[in-house]
C-alpha cells in the first residue's frame, strides 16, 4: 500500500478512522464508547465551582460529572460558563477545560478571543495568502478572530467562504447562549469528520471506505503489535513503552551491537518512532525513558533530535531534562485517551 491512504471503518459499531503512509499506520481515530467524558474539542456550558486555592483553578459542573478549569480568576462560583474540553483525564479524575474557545473545521478556525486574521504560514505565496485574505474579509467573521489553515490553500472561493460562514455562524449562535444549565453545545467531531478535517495536507492519494478495510488494509495487524509493549528498532535495538498509573516508562536497549555507537545508534531511532507511538497508544502525561548508555557529550544531539521530532508531531510536549540518574522527562499533553480504552482486545 503506497502513498498516503485513509481508510474509514468502524469498531464496535463506533466510527473509527486510519492513516496509513506507504503501507505503515501513522495515525488512528476511534469513536469512545459511552461512558467517557466528553471528548477534547467538545464546547459545553458549564457551571463554575468553589475555587480550588492550592491548584490554582476550580471545578466546574458538567451535564455529567465535573471538568478542571486551571486559570479562573474572577470567575465567581455559580455562574455559567462557556468553556471547552482541552484533553483527557486518568480514570479518577476531571478533564481539562479552557474558557477559550476554538471552532475549527476544515479551511478555518474561529477564535472568539483571539482577534484579527491570520493565514497559516506553511501558505508561502503572496499572491495565494493575498486572496485567501480578500475572501475572509468579503465573508466577515462576525467580530471574531480567524486562523486560516493549511488546507485552504488553493480551494474555491466559494466553498472556504462557505466553510467560514458556517464556523462564523456556529460561534455567534453559541456565544449568544452562554446563560443556563450546564449542557453540551457542540460535541467534538466523530472519527470520520475529524479525519477529513485534520488530514487534509496533503490530500490523501485514496480513501477507502469499505466495510472491512481495517482488515485488509493492515490496520488491525498494526493494532495488535501496539498492544504489546516492545518495540522493534533499526540493527536489533528495542524499546518498551509501559504504561504505569503514575508515569510512562520507556526503556531502550541497544541489542546485539557492541560498537562504541550503540547506544546512541539506538536512541536516535528510538527518537524518530517515539511520538508515532505515543500517539497511536492514546498515551501522556509524564513520560520518563531510560536511553541506552551513551556519552554525555551526545545529549545535546539527542535533545535537539527529540526537539525536532515532537515539533513535527504538534502535541503540545514539554522536554523536561535530564534526571541525576541520566533518565529523561518530559511531559505530553494527553488530547486522547489509550488505546485500550477505545479498542479493548
Amino acid at each position: 500500500m503506497k502513498g498516503r491512504v485513509v481508510l474509514l471503518d468502524h469498531v464496535d459499531a463506533r466510527e473509527a478512522a486510519a492513516l496509513m503512509v506507504d503501507g505503515r499506520l501513522e495515525d488512528l481515530l476511534i469513536d469512545p464508547p459511552e461512558g467517557l467524558p466528553p471528548a477534547p474539542g467538545a464546547i459545553l456550558r458549564v457551571r463554575a465551582g468553589r475555587p480550588m486555592k492550592g491548584q490554582g483553578g476550580m471545578f466546574v459542573d458538567l451535564p455529567e460529572g465535573t471538568g478542571f478549569l486551571r486559570h479562573a480568576g474572577g470567575i465567581s462560583p455559580g455562574a455559567p460558563l462557556l468553556v471547552q474540553v482541552t484533553g483527557t483525564a486518568e480514570p479518577g479524575k476531571a478533564p481539562p477545560v479552557a474558557t477559550r474557545l476554538l471552532f475549527k473545521s476544515r479551511y478555518a478556525i474561529i477564535t472568539p478571543d483571539a482577534p484579527g486574521l491570520n493565514v497559516a504560514r506553511s501558505i508561502r505565496d503572496s499572491e495565494e495568502r493575498d486572496r485567501l485574505v480578500r475572501i475572509a474579509e468579503a465573508t466577515g467573521t462576525a467580530g471574531h478572530g480567524l486562523i486560516l489553515r493549511s488546507a485552504a490553500d488553493g480551494v474555491d472561493a466559494d466553498e472556504l467562504s462557505h466553510d467560514i460562514a458556517a464556523m462564523r455562524d456556529l460561534a455567534v449562535a453559541v456565544l449568544s447562549d452562554a446563560n443556563g444549565p450546564p449542557e453540551l453545545m457542540v460535541d467534538a467531531p466523530g472519527a470520520h469528520l475529524a479525519a477529513w478535517r485534520d488530514w487534509a495536507i496533503p490530500d490523501p492519494d485514496e480513501i477507502i471506505d469499505t466495510p472491512g478495510c481495517f482488515e485488509t488494509g493492515g490496520v488491525i495487524e498494526a493494532v495488535d503489535a501496539l498492544r504489546a509493549p516492545r518495540v522493534s528498532l533499526p540493527s536489533g535495538a528495542s524499546a518498551m513503552i509501559e504504561p504505569t498509573t503514575a508515569l510512562v516508562a520507556v526503556d531502550v536497549n541497544s541489542g546485539p551491537d557492541t560498537s562504541p555507537a550503540a547506544g546512541l545508534k539506538a536512541n536516535h531511532a528510538l527518537i524518530r518512532d517515539l511520538p508515532r507511538q505515543l500517539r497511536l497508544r492514546g498515551l501522556g502525561g509524564q513520560i520518563t525513558l531510560d536511553l541506552a548508555p551513551m556519552p554525555k557529550k551526545d545529549r545535546r544531539s539527542f535533545e535537539d533530535a527529540l526537539r525536532r521530532a515532537v515539533r513535527e508531531d504538534g502535541t503540545d510536549t514539554v522536554l523536561a531534562g535530564w534526571t541525576p540518574l541520566g533518565h529523561f522527562e518530559m511531559q505530553r499533553k494527553r488530547d486522547r485517551w489509550p488505546l485500550e480504552d477505545l479498542w479493548p482486545r
